[in-house]
């Protein structure tokens, strides 16, 4: 074994789980590193509460005086909690979180100082802006972007800093973040449907989207993944030999989980608590050394937020546990990826979840308008909702080891389809009082009791509806969720907004009652979308055949999915529902492009080194060592040699084939490399896809068939067996 392996997993071995003191119930913990309700109502005036609850639930605006107010609170509560910084903490389009910290400290006449914090520090801050991704937004010279408080995220203390959620525009007024077009989206879909709602309960007064995020992710021992260059600048192991043990005897999935994982999972969910994310759910996951947790769901923006956070607080309680966080979507080959789970709903008036049946007839056609309004939606805008999760790294996983595939389809279950089989053979245009009778006895009213037995779900299914919820499982473990969480509330509230106008036109024009309209387009709706829904196995040529037919998509790489985000529909979509402008659209396309093109890039230079400067040498060291072997062999055996070294013989053989073919294809992946950078755009990203990402699967096969002919003594990386079955 190689010193840098040998070293690693003696650190490894040598330790042992980090003991987590936790004398506090959960519930005690909860929320002590918010601002939130309770917090407020302790520190401020009652106008001052009022008015912020006004602008969380209503978006009235703040005037100064109360903010001025509320920043000192503020303050204060946060420096009785230890603070002594804060931050404006926003989502940019990296991806990623941002925040830079300023202290609440402040200078008087040079000689004395003062903490202070006002209402124009809370409300707006100017960052640097240059550095971040733009796509073409601002010129490079022009730093000037600005951050605005969002008070329907309670701000939070992480380790010693106030942060504050913020959204973040550019100077001329353009999104620069993720979490301005979210924010936009919700108010699209309270909008629309709260209309809807109206036809059922006249005091409806606001519907919220809810949001429960499963994370999956892997947990590497820290001193292994350092012995990884490419797990450390890549996020996956560009190559590694699949050992005999997997995941295929299922023995990992929900058992029991190993101690330093445990630790590390109380540990998390003790900071979890203090920060208000309603953490509720852990367990292994499929693979090995793969768990999951998963929070109660919450309203949309928040859930958004608070799985950012959570992710920033993995990767800090993982470094006190001497462990590496795994987000990437497929960091290991041949077993399963990592994925975040988004369970969407619609909630009125925050009691009443919109997409699950009630106990009247009426409670359960509220429930089937929403849930086939969002059927249409997706089905409508499937090519759309499929390049809200198109990335480099989601590329590998989706269609692999029960991944869902690239084509978007939704899966219902047997009983809701035998259900809204029924309903489109509904009699179109006015109905007798006997069909209004079956329907609603027959049908409508049986939908709870459907649902009861109704909870299985389609595990290759992109977007499954799972009793309350949909389910949408093609989101990557890296994701921000804002992004698909944007493009699914947007559809859907243009839906629905289409769907209130054919209802009224029904009531207006054609003299049907209120109810009858509502079947009639549903039944059109349910006929309409038909194609989208599909109960089988997502995986294999017959469901992209089958899939063909019906009129989906298929786009399997990144560049190709990205493409409908700029097209005419979808502009006019997104400037409809006032949730992006085209200039918007068009920035984060080129962004998306640039970092797809990016990270290819970066994989291939991370390869070719390993390769190159470990590998092959490696081999070589090995190669040389079997021809000393049989040198000594011919010099004691003479011409005898031959035949007792003709294992030997062939070993040195196939060696130099595979270290001749990695030097060649890496010769030829830098070729391709050098030709498409002289590209731009799509282009420069499609050529990436097409030319230099298979040659990362060619040179990976050559240094994996040599990792299996190399003495286990020389081999300089790290293998799966150590990462994966260390504990």
């Amino acid at each position: 074994m190689s010193r840098i392996r040998f070293n690693a997993l003696q650190e490894t071995l040598h330790r042992s789980p980090v003991k987590v003191i936790q004398n506090e119930k959960r519930s005690t913990l909860f929320g002590q590193h918010v601002f939130n309700k309770h917090a407020m109502q302790q520190y401020l005036t009652r106008a001052a509460y009022e008015s912020v609850m006004n602008a969380i639930e209503h978006g009235t605006k703040i005037d100064r005086k109360i903010a001025d107010q509320v920043a000192v609170s503020m303050k204060d509560w946060a420096m009785s909690k230890g603070a002594t910084h804060y931050t404006h903490w926003f989502q940019p389009l990296t991806g990623a979180t941002a925040e830079k910290h300023d202290a609440f400290f402040e200078s008087i006449n040079g000689s004395l100082a003062m903490e202070k914090f006002d209402g124009e520090q809370l409300v707006q801050q100017q960052p640097d802006a240059s550095s971040f991704p733009h796509g073409g937004i601002r010129n490079t010279f022009e730093a000037r972007g600005y951050t605005a408080w969002d008070p329907t995220s309670p701000a939070f203390i992480f380790e010693t800093t106030l942060c504050i959620p913020t959204i973040f525009v550019a100077y001329t007024g353009e999104a620069l973040d993720n979490k301005t077009p979210l924010l936009r989206s919700l108010q699209a879909i309270d909008t629309h449907a709260t209309a809807v709602c109206k036809y059922f309960d006249k005091n409806a007064n606001k519907v919220s989207a809810t949001l429960g995020l499963e994370q999956e992710f892997f947990l590497i021992d820290d001193a292994l993944a350092l012995s990884r260059p490419d797990l450390l600048l890549t996020g996956r192991t560009l190559l590694g030999h699949t050992f005999a043990k997997g995941q295929q005897l299922d023995d990992h999935y929900f058992g029991t989980i190993p101690a330093r994982a445990m630790s590390f999972m109380q540990d998390l969910e003790q900071e979890c608590m203090l920060l208000g994310i309603p953490v509720k759910t852990r367990h292994n996951e499929v693979a090995p050394n793969q768990f999951e947790v998963a929070p109660i769901f919450e309203e949309a923006n928040l859930a958004v937020d608070h799985n950012s956070l959570l992710m920033d607080v993995m990767q800090k309680v993982s470094r006190r546990h001497k462990f590496k966080v795994l987000f990437h979507e497929k960091p290991f080959k041949d077993i399963n990826g990592s994925a975040k789970h988004n369970n969407w709903s619609l909630s009125l008036d925050d009691k009443t979840n919109l997409l699950s049946p009630g106990k009247t007839p009426m409670k359960n056609l509220q429930f089937l308008t929403f849930f086939i309004n969002t059927i249409k939606a997706v089905y409508n805008y499937e090519e759309l909702l499929r390049s809200s999760i198109a990335s480099a790294s989601n590329e590998y996983r989706l269609g692999a080891n029960e991944a869902p595939p690239p084509i978007i389809s939704i899966f219902i279950g047997s009983q809701l389809s035998a259900v809204l089989d029924e309903l489109e053979n509904v009699t179109k245009g006015k109905l007798s009082p006997q069909e209004k009778t079956d329907l609603k006895l027959n049908i409508i009213g049986k939908i709870p009791e459907i649902l009861l037995d109704n909870t299985d779900t389609n595990r290759t299914s992109p977007f499954a509806f799972t009793g309350n919820k949909f389910e949408f499982r093609a989101v990557g473990s890296s994701a921000n969720c804002a992004i698909p969480m944007t493009v699914l509330n947007t559809i859907v509230a243009k839906q629905l907004k289409e769907f209130k106008i054919e209802v009224d036109a029904l009531v207006d024009e054609k003299g049907l009652k209120k109810d009858e309209a509502v079947f009639n387009i549903l039944r059109e709706y349910i006929k309409d979308s038909k194609n989208i829904r599909f109960e089988g196995d997502s995986y294999g040529e017959s469901w992209e055949k089958e899939a063909k037919k019906r009129g989906l998509s298929n786009n399997k790489t990144t560049p190709d999915a990205l493409k409908v985000k700029i097209v005419d529909n979808t502009v006019s979509l997104f400037e409809e529902m006032e949730v992006m402008s085209k200039v918007e659209l068009e920035a984060r396309y080129e962004i998306d492009l640039e970092t797809y093109t990016k990270k290819i890039q970066i994989e291939a230079r991370v390869l070719a080194d390993i390769a190159r400067n470990q590998v092959v040498p490696t081999a070589i060291i090995y190669q040389n060592t079997l021809l000393e072997n049989t040198k000594n062999l011919k010099e004691i055996f003479g011409g005898e040699y031959k035949n007792i070294a003709k294992e030997q013989i062939e070993l040195i053989m196939v060696i130099s084939n595979h270290i001749t073919q990695i030097n060649a294809l890496v010769i030829k992946m830098e070729s391709e490399k050098d030709k498409a950078n002289k590209q731009i755009g799509l282009k420069l990203a499609a050529l990436y896809s097409s030319k230099v990402k298979p040659y990362l699967v060619d040179i990976r096969y050559h240094c994996d068939q040599l990792e299996t002919m190399v003495d286990d003594n020389l081999w300089p990386l790290t293998k799966y067996r150590e990462l994966l079955f260390t504990k």
